[in-house]
């Protein structure tokens, strides 16, 4: 057995979103923002009151302060301060901020706040939303606001939650609204221009003077080939460009790779779309920001395995949890598998904790320049079963997830890669983008027609491992029981 040891000033965190987490979408002005519209015609999942926190961030502060969790990462929804994203300013929605900062001061437990997270105002949609340099305008100005409004109150500033998730779940699978399919090219653009204003943010915060620390946060699902032959390697070198490379030159190096580059073009191509143009001033702006950036987050679920796939786009989304169902293939890109001697969660999200590793260890070598990493999300799926307010939650498939991967994370320390922070996904159990209110991440039960709160067996766990700060290897994070 070896025994792990975490730093002493390590951050142990749980993550929420503001539009999972808060509820209260019509509440004190807020403004409709792209998952009003999109849940109202899917006619599926009621985003009231999800978690209520925007009423029950005290009860939840003071659980944290209970269970030794000392940071949380929190998102200000932008429409709930500016309604239409721009122009009139809501100072119902500027007072929850601050009072919800000041609690957690009062809590000892540090905010990491994202500015964008999956959130965007609908009003900044009709005007093409990531596509539209309105809406790029419109951001920055934004972020210009908070940081000189809660300057005083926040640390550590996130730009944007998930880019990578966000451009290929809008443009290509239609998973996210606007929903539009195959559109490989728009989801290209749409990468290019949230690294460029990504960078123009962490520019504008460095030239203020501001106190504190900026970064920004990918989900970076590291690719695997499915086997040795050179067509599965590309397929793993092209799903890799689409969803994790791209974003890391363009905001963690400043500079898109010739090879970068070229597997963009192909896939694009391969789709019998144009070309995006590649400005050599907007490069300028990226490297600046990437020599500036204080810090990378890294949202960290499942390894992907990809095999080589020469027909048309299918996609099945398990939202569900019906456990086997899921299909990605895309045209010039790949196909994703299951490796049959991997455990997957029932939401086929397969459970590879070396893929953390092996992950870090790419950022750190490929991008040398970012200083500071931290885990803003990790964490997984399940299917919680609740017997009673007086009966603990038994979620202990959870807490061997979490072991294993934070047993990753104590290996990288290890090993001379600076991560700093782990955030679980999630603090409580809130509603997920497309999976409802049925897929439980959260340290906390919610039961969401009283919106009580119970702790699950893995905040218990989470607790003791905030005290000891250490973790080892030993049989319990050896087998998996799905």
């Amino acid at each position: 057995m070896t025994v792990y040891h975490l730093p002493e000033d390590f951050y142990f965190g749980g993550a929420t979103a503001a539009y999972q987490v808060e509820g209260a979408t019509k509440e004190d002005g807020k403004g409709e923002v792209i998952w009003d519209k999109y849940l109202h015609e899917q006619g599926t999942i009621n985003p009231d009151p999800a978690a209520d926190f925007y009423h029950r961030y005290p009860t939840d502060l003071d659980l944290c302060k209970k269970f030794h969790i000392n940071a949380i990462r929190v998102s200000i929804d932008w429409a709930r301060i500016f309604p239409e994203g721009t122009g009139k300013l809501e100072p119902r929605g500027v007072a929850y901020y601050h009072k919800l900062f000041k609690k957690c001061h009062e809590d000892g437990v540090e905010p990491f706040v994202t500015l964008h997270h999956f959130d965007t105002p609908q009003a900044l949609q009709d005007k093409g939303g990531w596509l539209s340099e309105e809406m790029l305008d419109a951001f920055v100005d934004y972020a210009k606001f908070c940081f000189k409004e809660f300057g005083d109150e926040v640390k550590y500033w996130i730009t944007i939650n998930e880019p990578t998730s966000m451009a290929g779940q809008q443009y290509v699978s239609g998973t996210f609204p606007p929903a539009y399919t195959n559109e490989f090219a728009k989801c290209f653009q749409a990468e290019y221009n949230q690294n460029l204003v990504h960078a123009r943010i962490v520019n504008a915060f460095k030239a203020g003077g501001y106190d504190g620390k900026i970064g920004v946060v990918h989900a970076l699902q590291t690719v695997y080939p499915a086997s040795p032959s050179e067509g599965d390697k590309h397929a793993a070198a092209l799903k890799d460009a689409l969803e994790n490379r791209f974003y890391l030159d363009g905001t963690l190096a400043g500079h898109y790779s010739d090879e970068t580059l070229a597997l963009v073009q192909e896939i694009i191509e391969a789709n019998d779309q144009q070309m995006i143009e590649i400005k050599p001033e907007d490069e300028e702006v990226l490297t600046k920001a990437a020599k500036s950036l204080d810090f990378v987050g890294v949202n960290y679920y499942f390894s992907k395995f990809m095999k080589e796939h020469h027909g048309e786009n299918v996609f099945h989304h398990n939202g569900g949890g019906e456990k086997g169902t899921d299909v990605n293939k895309m045209k010039g890109v790949g196909e994703e598998v299951h490796p049959t001697d991997l455990p997957a969660t029932d939401w086929d999200w397969i459970i590879y904790p070396k893929g953390m590793y092996d992950q870090l260890k790419r950022v750190h070598d490929n991008y040398p320049d970012v200083p500071e990493i931290y885990i803003t999300e990790n964490g997984m799926g399940y299917k919680d079963k609740f017997l009673g307010p007086d009966k603990a939650i038994d979620d202990a498939p959870r807490i061997q997830y979490l072991k294993a991967h934070i047993l990753e994370v104590a290996k990288a320390i290890q090993d001379g890669i600076p991560v700093k922070g782990y955030f679980v996904w999630s603090l409580q159990d809130q509603f997920s983008w497309t999976n409802g209110y049925s897929k439980r991440y959260g340290l906390f039960y919610v039961d969401f027609e009283t919106q009580a709160r119970y702790p699950k067996q893995s905040a218990y766990w989470y607790r003791g491992l905030a005290d000891s700060k250490q973790i080892s290897t030993d049989e319990k994070v050896i087998g998996w029981n799905y």
